[in-house]
């Protein structure tokens, strides 16, 4: 993918495109957690604080559930479990868009500021995860933070490339970091997609 990487809709031909690509399997989609337009930044980065984090707001509520029904009535095919990191901004995205009782919390997805001592085994996790095939005829989804995709994947996805609510659309590579295929927005809203924090 070259430097002409940029958010997509299912509705453009380079998402329709995508959209193709995914209902075939064996992608990766990781996506960012969705809107937290006028939410607190973050202030105590603890695990299980929702008060100390910066959260979903209500439009990235209803992005959240856009992804979903967006996705489902697009015929995307989808591994159990979603996986999401578990700052709630992360796991409330994944939980709204797909139902509680398919997402997965694991730590490898963490927010990079909330790795402390950890940060080398969650990018690690990120690389793991992103580069993991799915099974057959699957895709298998992750939700997270830019900044760790940034840190994995490098400048192609950095600045103002990657807004919330959107997935990287991913081909799994051997022995390398994956390929990006696409940028994915299943619910695009007005906003711009980036919070000031």
């Amino acid at each position: 993918m070259g430097s002409d990487l940029r958010a997509v809709t299912p509705d453009d031909s380079e998402g329709a495109a995508l959209v193709d690509r995914l209902r075939d399997g064996g992608l990766v989609l990781y996506f960012r957690h969705a809107d937290t337009t006028d939410m607190a930044c973050d202030s105590t980065y603890r695990i299980g604080e929702r008060d100390g984090q910066r959260n979903i707001s209500p439009h990235g509520e209803e992005q959240s559930r856009g992804i979903g029904a967006t996705m489902a009535d697009l015929g995307i095919p989808l591994a159990d479990p979603i996986l999401a990191g578990p700052v709630y901004r992360a796991r409330d995205t994944a939980e709204l868009a797909f139902g509680a009782e398919r997402v997965e919390i694991v730590d490898g997805l963490l927010a990079d500021d909330y790795a402390g001592g950890r940060l080398r085994w969650v990018l690690d996790e990120h690389r793991r995860l992103m580069n993991q095939q799915p099974l057959s005829g699957l895709n298998q989804v992750l939700v997270g933070h830019r900044t760790p995709a940034i840190m994995v994947l490098g400048p192609a996805v950095g600045g103002r490339i990657f807004p919330e609510g959107a997935a990287l659309v991913l081909q799994p590579q051997d022995g390398t970091l994956p390929e990006i295929l696409g940028i994915l927005l299943f619910a695009p809203y007005a906003g711009d997609g980036f919070h000031r924090c």
